[in-house]
């Protein structure tokens, strides 16, 4: 499930943010990559209204977004363009998907990147797997 390309706003100390990179994750991941990273991990997502690929979104929301918890999240999903669920149902999965996943599809994620951008990043050759 996509949601639509759109610039979402958040207000920080009486100034306008845009915050496109959920649109950007969107056409970068697709549901099928991150489906099979899912399969490749061993982790099998039983979920038919959360799944982990919206789990992601969820996290990049908190990450941008800077939410305080759980329960503010599932609040403010709606204003971020994500389909609300229950604050239980959020933290639950979160807990339940292995970090191995968003460490692959992170990986995933840097290996789409050309050269330039991934010598830009300049993260430390530890935290890559290859």
């Amino acid at each position: 499930m996509f949601v639509p390309l759109q610039t979402f706003y958040r207000v920080d100390d009486s100034m306008k943010k845009s915050n496109t990179i959920l649109p950007i994750l969107q056409t970068v991941l697709t549901p099928e990559e991150v489906e099979s990273i899912v399969k490749t991990v061993g982790y099998v997502d039983t979920a038919r209204k959360f799944t982990v690929y919206q789990l992601l979104h969820y996290w990049v929301a908190v990450a941008s977004e800077e939410w305080s918890g759980y329960r503010f999240g599932a609040d403010h999903a709606a204003s971020s363009g994500l389909s609300p669920v229950h604050y239980s149902c959020f933290s639950g999965k979160a807990a339940d998907v292995p970090f191995t996943v968003f460490k692959e599809l992170f990986q995933l994620l840097f290996r789409k990147c050309n050269r330039e951008t991934r010598r830009k990043l300049a993260f430390p050759k530890k935290c890559l797997l290859y």
